[in-house]
């Protein structure tokens, strides 16, 4: 089923009504040689791996709540969301900005590389798990387990942090403004010295916050579980 396109000569922007298309086929239009430089998809209903593999410069917005799995393995592109997430939003990401303007689900921002996720809400269990190099900031709090062997990036939380934050973490760093129920194996509480004021300035400025670095505290590994060791046998 080709997808329905009204282009809006004004804005120089192509609108896409998911509910008179399919998914495969709004994809299809936004990864293809010929996509237009911006794209708005409306009346999502939830649909499920929507805006996912985009390689270009493309921008997409995206009016309404996704499903899981929303912009995943973006390169490049800009994905805004406005409304909630389902599971996975920019699972694997490469690079690129996604900006989830409501709340997400689980594993937000899992594995991913590179690139800059914003959720302006609240993120769930999870997130950034496995991170290997992206910037997430979440305005919000974030559930248990976020950050689990995160192994590179940047976590900025704006609010409270779960249990087990950081679990088994190798060189992400992690920044919370509010409480953290309690850390996982291997994290802890680490001195928040000028580089890490600024790079946390820098994050909050790119994800359009204004809170003071100042009152954030920095978390990261202790670096004892790089290795077996007999001693740490209880922490694996």
């Amino acid at each position: 089923m080709a997808p329905s396109v009204i282009t809006t000569q004004d804005t120089a922007e192509t609108t896409v009504d998911l509910q008179s298309s399919s998914t495969r086929a709004v994809n299809e239009l936004l990864t293809s040689p010929e996509a237009p430089a911006r794209v708005r998809v409306t009346d999502p209903q939830g649909a499920h791996a929507l805006a996912c593999g985009l390689d270009s410069t493309i921008d997409v917005v995206i009016d309404g709540h996704v499903g899981y799995y929303c912009a995943g393995v973006n390169q490049k592109a800009t994905v805004t969301v406005n409304g909630n997430a389902g599971v996975g939003v920019a699972e694997n990401m490469m690079s690129g900005r996604v900006h989830i303007k409501g709340d997400a689900s689980q594993s937000a921002g899992a594995t991913a590389h590179g690139g800059l996720l914003v959720i302006d809400g609240n993120a769930a269990a999870r997130c950034g798990i496995s991170m290997k190099g992206v910037d997430i900031v979440v305005g919000g709090n974030i559930g248990h387990m976020s950050a689990f062997m995160g192994q590179a990036g940047r976590l900025v939380v704006c609010g409270d942090a779960g249990e087990a934050l950081g679990d088994s973490i190798y060189e992400a760093r992690i920044y919370v403004r509010g409480s953290v129920a309690s850390l996982g194996a291997d994290c802890v509480k680490k001195d928040m010295r000028e580089e890490h004021l600024k790079e946390l300035a820098e994050l909050l400025d790119a994800a359009g916050l204004k809170h003071d670095p100042s009152e954030f505290t920095r978390y990261g590994s202790a670096r004892q579980l790089y290795n077996f060791h007999v001693d740490n046998a209880s922490a694996y």
